[in-house]
Protein backbone atom coordinates (compact mmCIF):
# COMPACT_ATOMS: atom_id res chain seq x y z
CA UNK A 1 0.00 0.00 0.00
CA UNK A 2 1.33 3.65 -0.64
CA UNK A 3 0.28 6.86 -0.70
CA UNK A 4 -0.85 9.29 -3.05
CA UNK A 5 3.00 11.03 -2.80
CA UNK A 6 4.37 7.64 -4.52
CA UNK A 7 5.81 6.48 -0.92
CA UNK A 8 6.27 2.67 -0.71
CA UNK A 9 5.42 1.37 2.69
CA UNK A 10 7.83 -1.79 2.78
CA UNK A 11 5.49 -4.40 1.05
CA UNK A 12 8.59 -5.56 -0.94
CA UNK A 13 10.21 -6.61 2.16
CA UNK A 14 10.80 -5.55 6.17
CA UNK A 15 12.04 -2.40 7.04
CA UNK A 16 16.10 -2.56 7.26
CA UNK A 17 16.99 0.93 7.48
CA UNK A 18 15.09 4.18 9.08
CA UNK A 19 16.38 7.66 8.33
CA UNK A 20 15.84 10.50 10.68
CA UNK A 21 15.60 14.01 9.39
CA UNK A 22 15.34 16.89 12.14
CA UNK A 23 15.08 20.58 12.83
CA UNK A 24 18.29 21.73 14.65
CA UNK A 25 17.12 21.63 18.76
CA UNK A 26 14.71 19.35 18.42
CA UNK A 27 16.70 16.03 19.91
CA UNK A 28 16.58 14.24 16.70
CA UNK A 29 20.46 13.11 17.22
CA UNK A 30 19.72 11.44 20.62
CA UNK A 31 16.15 9.96 19.59
CA UNK A 32 18.21 7.94 16.23
CA UNK A 33 20.77 7.01 18.93
CA UNK A 34 17.83 5.58 21.79
CA UNK A 35 16.02 4.04 18.49
CA UNK A 36 19.94 2.06 17.15
CA UNK A 37 20.45 1.32 20.79
CA UNK A 38 16.85 -0.23 20.98
CA UNK A 39 16.93 -2.40 17.97
CA UNK A 40 20.55 -3.35 17.81
CA UNK A 41 21.11 -1.19 15.01
CA UNK A 42 24.40 0.34 13.86
CA UNK A 43 23.95 4.61 14.36
CA UNK A 44 25.57 6.55 11.53
CA UNK A 45 25.38 9.71 12.65
CA UNK A 46 28.96 11.10 13.89
CA UNK A 47 30.43 7.72 12.26
CA UNK A 48 28.99 9.49 8.80
CA UNK A 49 31.23 12.02 9.72
CA UNK A 50 34.28 10.15 10.57
CA UNK A 51 33.92 7.83 7.45
CA UNK A 52 33.38 10.89 5.13
CA UNK A 53 36.77 12.40 6.43
CA UNK A 54 38.50 9.57 6.50
CA UNK A 55 37.74 8.79 2.32
CA UNK A 56 38.51 12.61 1.89
CA UNK A 57 41.62 12.55 3.69
CA UNK A 58 40.39 15.81 5.75
CA UNK A 59 39.51 16.46 9.48
CA UNK A 60 36.59 15.64 11.35
CA UNK A 61 36.03 19.31 11.74
CA UNK A 62 36.41 20.28 8.84
CA UNK A 63 34.11 17.65 7.14
CA UNK A 64 31.46 18.57 9.83
CA UNK A 65 31.31 22.35 9.11
CA UNK A 66 30.47 21.69 5.70
CA UNK A 67 27.64 19.12 6.07
CA UNK A 68 24.32 19.85 4.92
CA UNK A 69 25.43 23.08 3.67
CA UNK A 70 25.95 25.08 0.50
CA UNK A 71 29.46 26.56 -0.31
CA UNK A 72 29.73 30.34 0.96
CA UNK A 73 29.96 33.16 -1.20
CA UNK A 74 34.03 33.40 -0.47
CA UNK A 75 34.39 30.11 -0.66
CA UNK A 76 32.73 29.75 -3.86
CA UNK A 77 35.00 32.64 -5.21
CA UNK A 78 37.94 31.03 -3.88
CA UNK A 79 38.04 27.69 -5.93
CA UNK A 80 36.94 29.60 -9.11
CA UNK A 81 40.03 31.83 -9.01
CA UNK A 82 42.45 29.14 -8.17
CA UNK A 83 40.67 26.88 -10.59
CA UNK A 84 40.70 29.87 -13.27
CA UNK A 85 44.67 30.42 -13.29
CA UNK A 86 47.09 27.47 -14.31
CA UNK A 87 49.39 27.43 -11.01
CA UNK A 88 45.77 27.26 -9.04
CA UNK A 89 45.23 24.39 -11.00
CA UNK A 90 48.36 22.71 -10.99
CA UNK A 91 48.26 22.78 -7.32
CA UNK A 92 44.27 22.76 -6.29
CA UNK A 93 44.19 18.71 -5.29
CA UNK A 94 47.61 19.80 -2.51
CA UNK A 95 44.97 21.94 -0.67
CA UNK A 96 42.75 19.51 0.24
CA UNK A 97 39.93 21.91 -0.47
CA UNK A 98 36.49 20.21 0.59
CA UNK A 99 33.52 21.88 -0.94
CA UNK A 100 30.09 21.09 -0.25
CA UNK A 101 29.74 19.25 -3.65
CA UNK A 102 32.62 16.74 -2.47
CA UNK A 103 31.54 16.52 0.90
CA UNK A 104 27.50 15.13 -0.96
CA UNK A 105 29.40 12.87 -3.30
CA UNK A 106 31.45 11.10 -0.86
CA UNK A 107 28.19 11.32 1.72
CA UNK A 108 26.11 9.30 -0.91
CA UNK A 109 28.70 7.15 -1.02
CA UNK A 110 28.77 5.88 2.76
CA UNK A 111 24.95 6.30 2.92
CA UNK A 112 24.27 3.84 0.12
CA UNK A 113 26.86 1.55 1.12
CA UNK A 114 25.41 1.59 5.25
CA UNK A 115 21.69 0.96 3.12
CA UNK A 116 23.37 -1.89 1.13
CA UNK A 117 24.50 -4.11 4.62
CA UNK A 118 21.46 -2.93 6.14
CA UNK A 119 19.85 -2.84 10.17
CA UNK A 120 21.20 1.02 10.51
CA UNK A 121 19.48 4.28 11.34
CA UNK A 122 21.00 6.95 9.23
CA UNK A 123 20.66 10.80 10.22
CA UNK A 124 20.36 13.31 7.72
CA UNK A 125 22.73 13.97 5.90
CA UNK A 126 20.52 13.77 2.91
CA UNK A 127 19.86 10.32 3.60
CA UNK A 128 15.93 10.44 3.29
CA UNK A 129 16.48 11.58 -0.44
CA UNK A 130 19.70 9.10 -1.34
CA UNK A 131 17.40 5.98 -0.17
CA UNK A 132 13.96 7.53 -1.31
CA UNK A 133 13.82 4.53 -3.76
CA UNK A 134 14.29 1.82 -1.18
CA UNK A 135 10.98 0.41 0.20
CA UNK A 136 13.04 -1.38 3.48
CA UNK A 137 13.62 2.29 3.88
CA UNK A 138 11.47 4.40 7.04
CA UNK A 139 12.05 7.99 6.51
CA UNK A 140 10.91 10.39 9.74
CA UNK A 141 11.16 14.24 9.57
CA UNK A 142 11.29 15.21 13.40
CA UNK A 143 10.78 18.83 14.41
CA UNK A 144 9.41 21.21 17.30
CA UNK A 145 8.25 24.56 18.10
CA UNK A 146 11.11 27.03 18.30
CA UNK A 147 10.73 27.35 22.42
CA UNK A 148 10.85 23.83 22.98
CA UNK A 149 14.30 23.49 21.03
CA UNK A 150 15.73 26.63 22.94
CA UNK A 151 15.00 24.93 26.19
CA UNK A 152 16.16 21.87 25.00
CA UNK A 153 19.42 23.31 23.61
CA UNK A 154 20.15 25.54 27.09
CA UNK A 155 19.34 22.36 29.30
CA UNK A 156 22.19 20.96 27.23
CA UNK A 157 24.31 24.17 28.17
CA UNK A 158 24.57 26.20 24.87
CA UNK A 159 24.33 29.93 26.12
CA UNK A 160 20.74 31.66 25.21
CA UNK A 161 22.30 34.00 22.54
CA UNK A 162 23.90 30.57 20.94
CA UNK A 163 21.29 29.11 20.94
CA UNK A 164 18.46 31.22 19.55
CA UNK A 165 21.35 31.62 16.84
CA UNK A 166 21.93 28.83 15.72
CA UNK A 167 17.72 27.69 15.90
CA UNK A 168 17.93 30.55 13.38
CA UNK A 169 20.80 29.60 11.32
CA UNK A 170 20.75 25.97 10.75
CA UNK A 171 17.83 24.86 9.18
CA UNK A 172 18.42 27.83 7.03
CA UNK A 173 21.37 26.19 5.71
CA UNK A 174 20.22 22.76 5.57
CA UNK A 175 16.88 24.15 3.68
CA UNK A 176 19.14 26.15 1.00
CA UNK A 177 21.31 22.38 1.06
CA UNK A 178 17.96 20.74 -0.23
CA UNK A 179 16.93 22.95 -2.08
CA UNK A 180 20.88 23.32 -4.43
CA UNK A 181 21.13 19.45 -4.57
CA UNK A 182 17.73 17.80 -4.47
CA UNK A 183 15.42 20.83 -5.84
CA UNK A 184 13.01 20.58 -3.51
CA UNK A 185 11.36 23.11 -0.42
CA UNK A 186 12.53 21.12 2.87
CA UNK A 187 11.13 19.55 4.62
CA UNK A 188 9.62 17.98 1.59
CA UNK A 189 6.67 16.33 3.16
CA UNK A 190 5.99 14.06 0.71
CA UNK A 191 8.99 12.28 0.68
CA UNK A 192 8.33 11.15 4.58
CA UNK A 193 6.26 8.04 6.54
CA UNK A 194 5.83 10.47 9.61
CA UNK A 195 6.62 13.45 10.74
CA UNK A 196 6.95 13.86 15.01
CA UNK A 197 6.67 17.05 17.16
CA UNK A 198 9.32 15.80 19.43
CA UNK A 199 7.55 17.90 21.94
CA UNK A 200 6.05 15.52 23.21
CA UNK A 201 8.32 13.70 24.35
CA UNK A 202 11.48 11.66 23.34
CA UNK A 203 9.61 8.17 24.65
CA UNK A 204 6.73 8.77 22.86
CA UNK A 205 8.23 9.60 19.57
CA UNK A 206 11.05 6.79 19.99
CA UNK A 207 8.05 4.12 20.48
CA UNK A 208 5.42 5.74 17.78
CA UNK A 209 8.67 5.20 15.15
CA UNK A 210 9.25 1.54 16.66
CA UNK A 211 5.79 1.06 16.35
CA UNK A 212 5.43 2.41 13.11
CA UNK A 213 8.19 -0.16 11.82
CA UNK A 214 6.84 -2.69 13.82
CA UNK A 215 3.15 -2.42 11.52
CA UNK A 216 5.07 -1.99 8.44
CA UNK A 217 7.20 -4.82 9.01
CA UNK A 218 3.98 -7.18 9.85
CA UNK A 219 2.64 -5.88 6.18
CA UNK A 220 5.26 -6.92 4.78
CA UNK A 221 5.19 -10.36 5.97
Amino acid sequence: MGTDGGIEFGENGVIRIITIEREYGCGGGEIAHQIADRLGWKLWDQLLTQEIARLSNCEHADVACREERVDPLYYRLFKSILRGSLEGSLNLHRLKLLDADSVLRITRQVVEQAASEGECVIVGRGSQHFLRERPDTLRVFLYAPRQAKLERLIAEGIADKEAEEYVDSVDDERAAFIAKYFGMQWPNRDIYHTMLNTDMGDELVIQAILRLKENLDRQAA
